[in-house]
């Protein structure tokens, strides 16, 4: 998500959607009574003098609506805001209804109150670095090295090996496959790369697999498929499904994290509340020091319009100071938690 501009003490921001994933920040970053500024299509209807029909055409205008309902869809990649419309050209009546799509490339401003976790909710989102990805392209006799960035890979070296062909196969000179592997192990202790997507086409990423014996390097390799190498090879992997999952892969691990650190203290039933009303009570009595809730639990409280309590508990835990996550439901952590209704707290005192 790119930041265009903001100023949290006057209660603003504006934002671009730069891939999918950040509908999933938005979503949990918007509420209802919000004012949220953007592009959309409307339907007009045009007078014509000449028979006194009106014709109805489509026309982008920007457009201002007060959030009243949220709805976002993960398997639809879909994030709609509907809302009664507060400023539009002087042909769009005040106080009637509209519904903003918001996509890729979108551009939108928010005016709201901001609560802490949601201003840290959009540095996340929003900050330049990216978990260290080391992006291989491979063929028969050539390799191709490079270092994901924020927008785009920065190119670090290519290779190439000696092919022997003999009775219509192909034969990798045996030096060319350890070469690659001592690149892949090279650049792991530079970069302390994280993750390494190894793609190729068809099975070259898998013979080379075969000659990694490092298991912790085998470990941080993901395989992919690429149709050409190169810099063109290379372009190709970025708009794989394999880079978007090992980037969301990164949120996952901290929330992981936090979720597996309450979950000891349910385990020594100390520290530690979960459910709505036990977390309401600990939350009123400041005992809140991290707040866990996960994002399934905000959609079903939003549709069945009960979502107030929720974020006055919120509210709270930041006015006394505590921390609030919002964690995915989509991995196995955010799973536990939301077997646990969906809401948990590590406090920082015993309550009774």
């Amino acid at each position: 998500m790119q930041l265009i501009m903001s100023d949290f003490k006057k209660g603003v921001v504006k934002l671009k959607v730069e891939n999918m994933d950040d509908l999933w920040y938005l979503s949990n970053i918007i509420d209802k009574s919000d004012l949220i500024t953007g592009k959309t299509q409307r339907k007009i209807k045009l007078s014509q003098e000449t028979d006194r029909q009106k014709k109805v055409v489509k026309k982008t205008i920007t457009i201002k609506i007060e959030v009243e309902k949220i709805e976002f869809h993960k398997t639809l990649n879909s994030l709609r805001l509907s809302g009664i419309i507060k400023q539009a050209p002087e042909d769009i009546p005040r106080g009637s209804h509209h519904t903003l799509n918001i996509e890729e490339n979108s551009i939108i401003k928010i005016e709201k109150k901001f609560l802490k976790y949601q201003i840290d909710k959009i540095k996340e989102a929003t900050k330049k670095s990216v978990p260290k990805v080391l992006l291989v392209a491979l063929d028969r006799s050539e390799a191709s090295f490079a270092l994901l960035k924020k927008n785009g890979y920065s190119l670090l070296s290519e290779i190439s090996g000696e092919v022997q062909k003999k009775s219509y196969q192909e034969k990798i000179q045996s030096s060319f496959y350890p070469e690659v592997i001592k690149k892949i192990e090279d650049y792991d202790k530079k970069y302390n790369i994280q993750h390494i997507i190894l793609a190729s086409p068809a099975f070259w990423k898998d013979d080379l697999m075969k000659k990694i014996e490092n298991k912790e390097l085998k470990e941080k390799i993901t395989l992919a498929t690429c149709n050409s190498i190169g810099k063109n090879g290379l372009d190709e992997i970025l708009k794989r499904d394999e880079v978007k999952k090992v980037l969301r892969e990164d949120r996952v691990i901290k929330e992981t994290a936090l979720i597996e650190d309450l979950l000891k203290h349910i385990s020594k039933n100390k520290l530690s509340v979960y459910g709505i009303k036990e977390t309401k009570e600990a939350a009123s009595l400041g005992a809140i020091d991290t707040l866990l809730v996960t994002d399934a639990l905000i959609h079903k409280l939003r549709q069945n319009e009960n979502f107030e309590e929720l974020n006055e508990i919120m509210k709270t835990v930041e006015s006394s100071k505590g921390t609030v996550h919002i964690v995915s439901s989509d991995h196995e952590a955010g799973k536990n938690l939301d077997g646990l209704s969906g809401i948990g707290a590590i406090l920082r005192f015993e309550i009774k």
